[in-house]
């Protein structure tokens, strides 16, 4: 189990953010990235498990959430095409959920539980 999960909601309209791609990477000691799964949000914009992940080690770790495709469905303009959410984990063991408060022109994250 990867121990990270995440969800979408989509502010501007109140649900969640469905179907949208999420990749989870992981940095090296040299500072490139190595993706460890991806995997798409369920109707109710969760992803409870990144398959094939593997377990957390002590590394920096980013989420790339790939949300042009989730708003060109709807014909609505955005602003961002993606996002990259960027954060340390420090305590492999702990459960990290970071999610995505997301709307055509702003987003917002913090550590969930």
């Amino acid at each position: 189990m990867s121990r990270v999960t995440t969800h979408i909601l989509d502010t501007a309209r109140g649900r969640p953010a469905a179907n949208v791609a999420v990749t989870l990477e992981r940095a090296d000691p040299d500072g490139n990235w190595r993706t460890l799964a991806s995997a798409r949000t369920d109707s109710n914009g969760r992803i409870a498990e990144f398959p094939g992940a593997g377990e957390l080690t002590a590394a920096r770790h980013r989420l790339r959430f790939d949300i042009a495709p989730y708003f060109d469905a709807q014909n609505v303009r955005s602003f961002f095409p993606s996002v990259e959410i960027i954060f340390s984990v420090t305590a492999p063991a702990e459960h990290h959920h970071v999610p995505l408060l997301l709307s055509p022109f702003g987003y917002t994250t913090y550590r969930g539980s």
